[in-house]
Order: C-alpha cells, then sequence, then structure tokens
C-alpha cells in the first residue's frame, strides 16, 4: 500500500510540476499570429539550452517555499539577439537562484520576430511582454504575490524587449481578449543585465537587423531605442554592465541611465572592468558574480 501511495504520490506531483508552464494566450487566438510551417525548435549549444522559431509563448512559474516568499515577482526575459532564447542560462536558472531569496521567478518564452509566422514581427515581443505582466499580475493570489512588487529582469537582447516594456507599458499594441488584459502592463521595478537599449550607433547590429531590419526608417528606429522613450513613469531601475562587452557596447546602459537621471526616474548601474558579454549569474567570477547581491540590496531599498 506504502508503494502504491508513493508511486500515486509521484505521478500527481508530475502533473502539478507541468502546470508551472502556462500558456500566454488561447491557442486560437495568439496576436499577429500567422499560420505557416514553421516550428518552434529546441536544441543545446555549447551546454546551453536554447529555443529558436518559438510558436505558443509561455510563462515558466518557479515559486519559492511559502514561509521564505518575499512577495516579490521577477519576470525574466532571456537574451539570444531576438534570434533565439537561452533558456536555462538567463532564464531557468536565474529563476530558481532568485527562489532562494524568496523571490518568485517567472520565464517568459517570448515569441522571436518572423515574417513568415507574424504580422508586424517588431511588435510581437512587446505584445507579449506586456501580456506577461498583465497575467502575473492576475495571478497574484494564486502565486501568493504582491500586485504592488512585480518587477522584470532581462538579459542582452532580453534586456531591449525589458527596457522595451518599461517605456513602452502603456502604448496599445494588441486588441485586448479577456479580463487579464484589463491589468497594468506596468513593472514595478526592473533590472537589465548587458542591455541592448539604443538601435543608434552603439547599437547590437543582431538585435537590430531581426527586429525592425538593418535599414529601418528614422521614425522606427528611435521608438525602439529606448532611451528615447524614457519617462517621468518609467520604472526604478537597476544596471549592469562589464565595460569590456564587445557584443552590446556598455554605452547602452550609459545612455539608458542618463536619460533615467535626467527625467528624475530612480536608477542605479553597476559597471564592471571585466566581463565580456552573456556573463549570467557569473558565478566562477568572484567579481562579478556580486552583481546578484548588488541587485538584491536595491531591491530592498525600494520598500
Amino acid at each position: 500500500m506504502r508503494i502504491l501511495f508513493f508511486l500515486v504520490f509521484m505521478i500527481v506531483s508530475g502533473v502539478f510540476a507541468q502546470d508551472t508552464i502556462v500558456p500566454l494566450w488561447p491557442k486560437d487566438k495568439i496576436p499577429n499570429r500567422i499560420e505557416s510551417d514553421e516550428k518552434e525548435e529546441f536544441f543545446v549549444h555549447d551546454g546551453i539550452q536554447m529555443y529558436s522559431k518559438v510558436q505558443e509563448p509561455t510563462l515558466e512559474v518557479y515559486l519559492p517555499a511559502a514561509q521564505n516568499a518575499t512577495g516579490e515577482a521577477m519576470l525574466i526575459f532571456p537574451g539570444g539577439g531576438y534570434q533565439i532564447l537561452a533558456y536555462d542560462w538567463e532564464g531557468t536558472d536565474i529563476a530558481k537562484f532568485l527562489n532562494g531569496k524568496g523571490i518568485a521567478g517567472i520565464v517568459v518564452k517570448y515569441r522571436l520576430p518572423s515574417s513568415k509566422s507574424q504580422t508586424d514581427k517588431q511588435n510581437v515581443p512587446l505584445i507579449d511582454a506586456q501580456r506577461a505582466l498583465r497575467m502575473v499580475r492576475s495571478k497574484t493570489s494564486e502565486f501568493h504575490i504582491d500586485p504592488a512588487k512585480i518587477g522584470i529582469l532581462g538579459f542582452s537582447a532580453g534586456g531591449h524587449l525589458a527596457s522595451t516594456l518599461g517605456t513602452h507599458f502603456d502604448e496599445k499594441v494588441y486588441e485586448p481578449i479577456d479580463e487579464i488584459d484589463k491589468e497594468s502592463a506596468r513593472p514595478d521595478f526592473m533590472a537589465l543585465g548587458y542591455p541592448v537599449i539604443t538601435f543608434g550607433e552603439m547599437t547590437h547590429g543582431g538585435s537590430k537587423g531581426n527586429l525592425i531590419g538593418d535599414n529601418p526608417n528614422t521614425e522606427k528606429a528611435d521608438y525602439f531605442s529606448n532611451e528615447k522613450r524614457v519617462n517621468e513613469n518609467t520604472p526604478p531601475t537597476f544596471l549592469f554592465h562589464a565595460t569590456d562587452d564587445e557584443g552590446v557596447p556598455v554605452e547602452n546602459s550609459l545612455l539608458f541611465y542618463r536619460a533615467l537621471k535626467d527625467k528624475g526616474v530612480s536608477a542605479t548601474m553597476h559597471i564592471y572592468p571585466k566581463g565580456g558579454h552573456g556573463f549570467s549569474l557569473a558565478l566562477k567570477d568572484p567579481h562579478l558574480r556580486g552583481w546578484t547581491e548588488r541587485m538584491f540590496e536595491w531591491m530592498e531599498s525600494l520598500d
């Protein structure tokens, strides 16, 4: 009998574990979607789990034990140049790490711009990001989250998407489909790791090209140059970057910090001399890995 009970428990636990994957949209109501033969791909490259050609965006929810929970949550946007998602490196590993601090970590598997399976592809990542924030805010009771403590954390191109959400949260980019879309899409705070910010001179060419094309008009480039979209309602922001980043120049963070400062928005920035690009938690670097503790200290200062 004990063996049977154990087996039943394991099966039920497995079912509930799968419930941590939450679709962002009803399958037949995904905005800007075009039916095509394009298929989502999952693969491992250099030991990192990656997704490309995402067709049905989801949230993967990691919740801390109730006794440890602070009530805070962070939606996590992995990077990958708007071509792939570095899903564990800048996603699920980050969520698990946040759980250790009592923070709910929620990984957003957002759609990547594709002319084949989307209309107005440049808007699609922001559409998914707005929906993700609204969905989490609609589930605060279920997830035991304080609705006033929902932040975002983005890396590289995921940092561009996070900063786009933080500066375009109140813009209508899709038609509401249900009660969830009545929720606010404004993050309460945001953290940006070696983020792509500008589509100007100091941009990351791959991210820009994949989202808006290599030769966009000035209006479109300015719209997605988020240092130009900051206003007084932009959420408090934490930035971290390495000076020797050859992928996304450190000037991206400097531009955003200056824009926040000029608009009177609370901003904290940590620039490290070394680290390159895409260092994630930087667990093997005694100096660089300190960004996480600096972020937690900053979050406590927001109370």
